[in-house]
């Protein structure tokens, strides 16, 4: 076994990846996200929009993802690093889980195109971080980054396709 191997907690992970699956998921749903949402149905899609069915295969796997991800850095000793690396993962998660209440639930499309280039800088940022402390950790962010600029021109071609779609049901 290697050294990389032997410093990977199971049990963290065990818990780490379903709980972050888990808690993706049910904001999209509680979100009412995808085609079955009436309002996003009607909008214009850009040529590059994928399938819906898409969203449900790529979303869990790079959620698994960001869970390995986490467990292999809190399977880490407690170092300042690491204590930075997991602020600016769970501020990114933070924003992947409002996300979706964003444009889905409230219509602020162009709040949620703010909220996802946030997002994906402070991914990136993560990304970054735990790279320096595990490197596998940072690789294991690196689809979930690719998918963040992907559906960060989704959303801003929304936005360009369907001006004024954005008016919200909160106010």
């Amino acid at each position: 076994m290697t050294a990389e191997a032997a410093k990977f907690d199971w049990k963290i992970a065990a818990v780490t990846v379903p709980t972050i699956v888990i808690l993706g998921s049910a904001s999209g749903w509680l979100s009412n996200s995808g085609y079955s949402n009436d309002w996003f149905d009607g909008l214009a899609k850009p040529f590059f929009m994928p399938p819906g069915w898409a969203f449900g295969v790529v979303w869990p796997i790079l959620y698994a993802m960001l869970g390995l991800s986490l467990a292999l850095i809190l399977s880490e000793p407690p170092s300042e690093a690491r204590r930075k690396g997991l602020i600016l993962f769970f501020t990114q998660l933070a924003l992947n889980y409002a996300w979706s209440p964003i444009f889905f639930a409230a219509h602020e499309v162009q709040v949620a195109l703010v909220t996802i280039f946030v997002m994906a800088a402070v991914a990136a940022m993560t990304a970054g971080q735990f790279f320096r402390i595990r490197p596998l950790a940072g690789a294991l962010m690196v689809p979930y980054l690719a998918w963040l600029c992907f559906a960060a021109a989704l959303n801003a071609a929304i936005a360009k396709l369907n001006p004024g779609a954005g008016t919200p049901l909160l106010g």
